[in-house]
């Protein structure tokens, strides 16, 4: 199970970079179609592989799942094209995971400690990543686009949760094949100039498919909990490509409010 779990960490964190570099250059709707289509491709051998029950609930679901999806992969790349990287991952995964905690709390679920511990750390990383940022303009966007993108893929948890659980991979095909539709639309409404880095988009949305059924296989194989734990650390993936590629320093604030964050995604996942 840990192979699988830590490959989709380390998949999931090359695709953020990629993607967020690539927007840097290019706009941040066609640097998502691009991916989202390269993803789209790439989850069809998986469909195979994994099979799963088609069902009306299973394509709508996962739809709603998509879009919010999307939504979220919008705000991220645009954060990482304009804010530090390595403070805008830890900070989008950190949202993710506690969005679908307080939804838990809304329904009854009563956490533990560990998790009320790791709710508590997230609240402290965003303020010092956010006092951190205060005197750089792009860098305070960046920051606030993280933690909204991190809104937009709490809830693709959250109703993607809510599939069918025999319906395998069915509901992501659904959600990317959507998302797709829509961008390829808006691409060609809006026609953004430059065209950036081809390569990176689409190394972007084929590392990104590939850690969402790495991600799958080892919830099959193992414990959804030590599974999310070890998924949890993929900002750690961003934070070090973006120092060793980028030269990307932080402040002390900000280099606190990042330990912090990947500390607080851990325990709420576990």
């Amino acid at each position: 199970m840990i192979p699988p779990a830590l490959g989709s960490a380390v998949s999931y964190g090359i695709a953020d970079f990629a993607g967020g570099l690539a927007a840097r250059r290019a706009s941040v709707l066609r640097v998502t179609a691009v991916a989202q289509a390269a993803g789209l491709v790439t989850l069809l051998p998986g469909l195979w592989l994994l099979g799963g029950a088609f069902s009306g609930s299973a394509v709508g679901l996962g739809a709603v799942a998509g879009l919010c999806g999307v939504s979220g992969l919008l705000l991220y790349f645009r954060g990482l094209a304009v804010g530090p990287m390595g403070t805008v991952a830890p900070l989008s995964a950190v949202v993710a995971a506690g969005l679908p905690l307080v939804v838990g709390l809304v329904q009854g679920e009563r956490p533990g400690p560990v998790t009320l511990g790791g709710m508590g750390l997230a609240l402290v990383a965003i303020v010092l990543s956010t006092m951190g940022s205060r005197r750089e303009p792009a860098a305070l966007r960046g920051v606030l686009l993280g933690l909204a993108s991190g809104a937009g893929f709490g809830l693709f948890f959250v109703v993607l949760d809510a599939t069918p659980p025999d319906s395998g991979l069915w509901p992501l095909l659904a959600g990317r094949t959507t998302t797709v539709a829509l961008l390829l639309v808006a691409l060609a409404a809006v026609r953004p100039g430059g065209r950036g880095n081809p390569g990176l988009m689409v190394l972007s949305g084929v590392l990104d498919s590939a850690a969402n059924v790495l991600f799958l296989l080892a919830t099959r194989l193992g414990d959804l909990g030590l599974t999310s734990v070890i998924v949890a650390l993929y900002p750690v993936v961003v934070v070090l490509l973006a120092r060793v590629v980028l030269r990307e320093r932080l402040t002390p604030a900000q280099l606190t409010g990042v330990v912090l964050a990947i500390g607080a995604s851990v325990a709420m996942s576990a």
